[in-house]
């Protein structure tokens, strides 16, 4: 019986730096931070939006490295759910807080309710189903703020109400896309995400300049996340 190679230098290189690179996003949430603190708020979404990007990459990589086997000893997983949470429940908490966009007197309390259904929701069984659906809304509070902020200009009383909404959406058994591991339409999934990922960078890269095609784009890849949601939820057998 042949036994299994030891795993090379350059084999574990190459793990250690996926792994480097999935912490990577936590440095892009802590730049956020430092601009929201300057009331940055086109640079604090950037490093949101690149913490994103790297959280939807780095499973490929992490697969090419093949760092389960190269370092067992090694979690990926568990410091995968570290930086999610920070980037998009702590971070995105604070974001909304320090941009004021609700009543001074609401504030407090609806970013309380972020942090909480956001820890509530992370500590669910079956947070991810077995077919690879997000059950309820996922923590994506990075994206709620962004389209506060960038994309719809609502009253500060609409605002609180979408964070009522959005947190009780948490805990309705939705099943909401996971776009690396769409089955159904993943070809057309993935298209719109990178259009999507691309229309936010652009959109951040000329603020406060609007762009209206670009504002639409952002708007129907929306459209297309939540009508995937119902088609996946009641219509998909």
């Amino acid at each position: 019986m042949s036994s299994i190679p030891s795993p090379s230098f350059f084999q574990k290189v190459f793990a250690w730096s996926v792994h480097l690179f999935t912490a990577s996003g936590l440095l892009a949430g802590f730049m956020a931070i430092l601009a929201i603190n300057e009331k940055d708020w086109r640079m604090a979404m950037i490093w949101l939006v690149i913490s994103l990007v790297i959280d939807g990459i780095d499973g490929t990589f992490a697969r090419m490295a093949r760092v389960k086997e190269v370092l067992p000893y090694m979690d990926g997983t568990t410091i995968d759910y570290v930086i999610d949470f920070a980037t998009y429940a702590i971070i995105p908490a604070y974001f909304f807080h320090q941009a004021e966009l609700v009543p001074e007197d609401w504030r407090l309390a609806c970013t309380a309710i972020i942090l909480l259904v956001s820890a509530l929701y992370y500590g669910k069984t079956g947070m991810v189903s077995d077919d690879m659906y997000f059950i309820g809304f996922p923590v994506l509070w990075n994206m709620v703020v962004f389209y506060m902020i960038f994309i719809f200009h609502f009253s500060p009383v609409v605002n609180a109400a979408f964070i009522l909404a959005f947190a009780i959406l948490h805990f309705v058994p939705i099943k909401f896309v996971y776009p690396s591991q769409a089955k159904s339409f993943k070809a057309l999934t993935v298209g719109v995400t990178v259009v999507f990922i691309l229309s936010l960078l652009l959109i951040l890269y000329y603020f406060p300049v609007e762009i209206v095609w670009l504002r639409w784009a952002a708007i129907l890849c929306m459209i297309y996340y939540a009508g995937m949601g119902v088609y996946n939820t009641w219509i998909e057998k």
